[in-house]
């Protein structure tokens, strides 16, 4: 089982951004202690990587490894001459996948969207390759900005910036991709390319992945056997009909989860961003979710109950077509609230 990583967040905002008391909100700080996941999680071994205790992985020390933004292509290249020299005692790096690289991210944090006190160098506010490409669209790949902690995806014959990982973790789940793509976006064979669908790091996924009404929580509710997570098989505020709801604000979305979990008797909340993000499915798009998934009366983005640290009177968003995270204005009537349960103490 795969359980989404700790987002960082350890504070309460309101719909201006402005702090307020935890307790009670719902939101995604409410309960946590600042930096509890973060102490003693990165690690310089005796080669000068990073170790992630928390995942596994090992990091190069220099996150701009090339002290230069490259392309897609060049990115990979660059990965196969730091093989050829045993850079740091290690001939397995490789560039990260999308989970890969969005797992060191602490979204209590900004510029960079790191954990405080880590200790890697070279550290540039801007945006790194992954090697996922975009299902939508294959000519881009996917990238994670490290100002703010959005994903969002760029051609293949831009420039992004590199940040090598090797070996294996323990718990990551896979991006479910397993297609290679060149720049243009044609199908390539996947053997040496160095992109995630050959790699394929990362947590198998169970067959069948979503189980509705597993677990005793009712026909209702969907089970994901990857992650531990229970959702509600719809919406808040979606029927029978098979259009989605209404957008809401943040606000609403937080309340009305609280109230359909007094009025349903179970501790539903408004999902952080990294119970979504575990949602997606990066070898589709329209939506990015596995084929046969049980849900139903779907939009395009949805809430978390995680602010922006970057601008407070934001909040992370999930949209799902593409598979993106972004934010999304608080106070804006733009997206919908989906509602999760999380395993049981």
């Amino acid at each position: 089982m795969s359980p989404p990583l700790p987002t960082g967040m350890a504070e309460c905002r309101d719909l201006a951004g402005q702090a307020m008391p935890c307790p009670g909100p719902g939101q995604d700080g409410d309960g946590r202690e600042p930096g509890r996941e973060n102490r003693g999680r990165f690690v310089v071994t005796p080669d000068d990587t990073v170790r992630d205790r928390l995942t596994g992985l090992l990091w190069h020390p220099a996150a701009d490894a090339l002290g230069y933004p490259v392309s897609f292509s060049e990115a990979l290249s660059a990965v196969v001459g730091l093989n050829a020299a045993a850079a740091h005692g290690r001939r397995d790096w490789r560039m990260p996948n999308r989970r890969e690289l969005r797992s060191i991210l602490c979204h209590g944090a900004k510029n960079p969207a790191l954990w405080p006190g880590h200790p890697f160098r070279n550290v540039f506010f801007g945006r790194y390759w992954t090697s996922t490409s975009f299902a939508g669209s294959p000519a881009h790949a996917w990238y994670v900005h490290l100002e703010g902690a959005r994903v969002f995806y760029e051609r293949k014959d831009r420039y992004c910036l590199l940040w090598p990982v090797c070996g294996d973790s323990h718990g990551l789940a896979a991006t479910g991709q397993t297609a290679c793509f060149d720049t243009a976006g044609e199908v390539i064979p996947c053997a040496g390319s160095g992109q995630d669908g050959e790699t394929r790091h990362g947590l198998a996924w169970p067959t069948p992945r979503f189980v509705p009404g597993e677990g005793g929580e009712g026909a209702d509710v969907v089970f994901d056997r990857l992650t531990g997570l229970s959702w509600l098989s719809r919406p808040i505020g979606a029927g029978e009909a098979e259009e989605p709801p209404e957008p809401c604000d943040w606000g609403r979305a937080l309340a009305d989860v609280a109230a359909f979990a007094v009025r349903d008797g179970r501790p539903w909340r408004l999902p952080d961003i990294n119970e979504l993000e575990s949602l997606t499915d990066l070898s589709r798009a329209f939506p990015a979710l596995p084929g046969g998934h049980p849900f139903r009366n779907l939009g395009d983005g949805f809430w978390s109950a995680t602010t922006s640290f970057y601008d407070p009177a934001w909040a992370y968003v999930l949209y799902l077509g593409k598979g993106a995270v972004g934010v999304g204005f608080k106070v804006n009537r733009d997206f919908l609230a989906w509602p999760v349960l999380r395993p049981k103490a």
